[in-house]
């Protein structure tokens, strides 16, 4: 019996050519070809001005808030329920992360939940378009213009998903995309930024290079070495030249889990919605209350059938890495702590079998006191 693998990448011949040709040929006056082509295409997918490439998303997004000017005394919200990154960067700047609670239907930020967080020290509002899944920014855009607030778009986990036509990557001031190991499209690590500001753009060039310009050596100020390079952007051009095949692939996996588990009663997949696609970069499911079992314990069980899961991101507030945050927010993020209590992500592997999906169902299945 075959393992499962949690998570993984498609790689074909096609990017093993593309790899081979940077190894090849992508140095001296071509050091940066297929950085610069992957940047300029993939902003020109996303319908935006610029696209800039970084060593892996974290990068990205503490890019984009050093431009905004992001410093200490500031305050910007995101999610609960997010992986670290989408916080690291308001923290490396010393300035304040305000966590809101979690939509009941697509788990991403409450339009509602964040503007009752908003105070004159707030900057900025990081959007995260969890698992694929996207908030409902038509309220959010408006709640940002109205209150004179920067909208960032952690589009990470979202490449081919759609809002009302709009694909995610063009909200907001910027967004920002990874491309890990595990992610749809890989370079093993990275990220990009994209922009439609011409000065916002040329400053976060400006900063991601040790902030020099004009003659050699010449640094006007002591900024970040966040330089991508031209293998790791080949494997990433490569891959996203097969994006729709890679975004299928994605989306057959949630429809897949979908039909075996359509029978079964007070749980809950990815939302599909209405007038957009979700790119389904990994399928979560929440159990309902009536099944009485916490991520913890069903991780376990399904272990125990072999069968790999990880749990749905604790809520940032919880964790060791901000202390005293639970104290403030467990009260008033409710949403959140229920959910992710209640949640785990199913593997996502690009290599997963449909055999090995009829496994996975039948242990949740199990799991809960369903029969076969």
């Amino acid at each position: 019996m075959k393992s499962i693998h949690m998570a993984g990448p498609w790689i074909t011949d096609h990017e093993i050519s593309i790899v081979e040709d940077a190894m090849r040929n992508g140095w001296y006056e071509n050091r940066y070809d297929y950085v610069e082509k992957f940047q300029k295409e993939f902003a020109a997918y996303h319908d935006r001005k610029y696209g800039i490439m970084t060593p892996n998303c974290t990068t990205a997004i503490h890019l984009l808030l050093t431009a905004l000017g992001i410093s200490e005394g500031d305050e910007v919200i995101l999610p609960e329920c997010t992986w670290i990154a989408t916080g690291a960067g308001i923290s490396y700047l010393r300035a304040t992360p305000v966590f809101c609670d979690i939509d009941s239907e697509n788990w991403c930020l409450d339009h509602h939940s964040v503007e009752k967080l908003i105070t004159s020290k707030t900057k900025a509002v990081i959007a995260v378009d969890l698992y694929g899944n996207m908030p409902n920014y038509d309220e959010l855009v408006e709640l940002c213009t109205h209150h004179k607030i920067t909208l960032i778009e952690d589009a990470a986990e979202a490449v081919g998903s759609i809002y009302k036509g709009t694909r995610a990557g063009k909200f907001g001031v910027g967004s920002v995309f990874s491309f890990h190991s595990t992610k749809t499209i890989t370079t093993g690590e990275g990220g990009m930024l994209l922009l439609d500001d011409e000065q916002l753009f040329e400053r976060c060039m400006f900063l991601r290079d040790h902030g020099r310009k004009g003659a050699m050596y010449y640094n006007y100020e002591v900024t970040y070495k966040y330089m991508p390079f031209n293998i790791q952007a080949a494997l990433g051009y490569a891959q996203f030249q097969r994006i729709d095949a890679l975004v299928g692939l994605k989306r057959n996996q949630l429809k897949m889990y979908r039909e075996r588990l359509i029978e079964v009663e007070d749980i809950y997949l990815n939302p599909e919605p209405d007038g957009g696609v979700n790119g389904a970069w990994i399928t979560a499911l929440i159990f309902g209350r009536s099944h009485k079992l916490n991520k913890d314990d069903a991780i376990k069980k399904l272990a125990e059938m072999d069968i790999p899961s990880r749990p749905f991101f604790y809520p940032l507030s919880s964790l060791p890495a901000y202390p005293n945050a639970k104290s403030k927010y467990e009260s008033i993020n409710q949403i959140a702590y229920d959910i992710s209590s209640r949640g785990i992500n199913l593997p996502g592997s690009a290599i997963l079998k449909e055999n090995q999906v009829d496994r996975i169902c039948n242990g949740i299945k199990k799991i809960i006191g369903v029969n076969c």
